[in-house]
């Protein structure tokens, strides 16, 4: 595949996490190229967040490498992986909501230097134009989807090369969850790699090239989204599909050009 060509952006070698004596993670390997959109699919509690989390810098790996860019970012700061260019969107968005929309954007613009925020801002305004016309509100009263495009556009005020993406589509309804699909894919398509954990799986696979399956901290499968969605293992636990039907992701493909399926 060509996606399996690429230079990788992301790697993960024997990735450990233990929260006390629990092990949250046990072995991860997984790879993310450059420009790709690779999925993580897994149950509650089967390690997604909490690899988003530690590639991030907000938990510290107990064993294993994370190289960023080819450089081993496994004992680096928060900060400082911000600042390499890996943005995070956690799960539930973790706004300010007693900031202003403004406010949340430019706190994301913390590693910018002064002299670029003013553009940053503007791209995160084309991007999202709602943004613009809220940026004076306070954003705990925006809507649940305004404020998923919020926890995107301040994410990406450092210009990210790498965007861990946290269940973007949660709690929204199916019209704006399309939205926010289209979203990553632009971003995607500005040459922007994605990793990305979704409850969506149907509709992750239809967006990313590849996918790895989480369960209790360990991966179980991985492949191409094609090859994925036509397992009957994953289509059963994950897809709600029959296993026996290998029509993979075409009905999704064509419900998303409107057609009837929506995610």
């Amino acid at each position: 595949m060509e996606a399996e060509r690429r230079p990788a952006m992301l790697e993960i070698a024997g990735l450990t996490v233990a929260y006390g004596k629990r092990r949250a993670l046990e072995g991860v390997a997984l790879t993310v190229g450059a420009g790709e959109i690779v999925t993580l699919l897994g149950a509650n509690g089967s390690g997604k967040s909490t690899t988003l989390r530690t590639v991030s810098g907000l938990v510290r790996a107990a064993g294993g490498c994370i190289r960023y860019d080819g450089r081993d970012v496994s004992r680096w700061s928060a900060d400082v992986i911000v600042a390499a260019g890996v943005s995070h969107v956690p799960e539930g968005r973790d706004i300010f909501p007693d900031f202003s929309v403004l406010d949340n954007l430019l706190v994301g613009a913390h590693t910018v230097a002064g002299r670029d925020v003013p553009a940053r801002l503007e791209a995160a305004y084309a991007l999202f134009p709602v943004l613009r016309e809220r940026r004076r509100q306070r954003a705990g009263t925006l809507s649940g989807g305004e404020q998923q495009m919020l926890a995107i556009g301040r994410a990406l005020m450092t210009r990210p090369r790498l965007l861990l993406l946290d269940e973007p589509s949660l709690g929204l309804a199916p019209r704006l969850v399309r939205e926010i699909f289209a979203v990553i894919r632009r971003i995607n398509a500005e040459g922007v790699a994605v990793l990305l954990v979704e409850q969506n799986a149907r509709a992750a696979l239809a967006l990313a090239a590849r996918g790895y399956v989480l369960e209790t901290g360990r991966v179980v499968a991985t492949g191409t989204s094609a090859a994925l969605a036509v397992d009957p293992r994953i289509r059963a636990a994950y897809l709600g599909l029959d296993p026996s039907r290998p029509e993979g992701l075409a009905g999704y493909h064509r419900g998303t050009r409107g057609e009837g399926a929506t995610p």
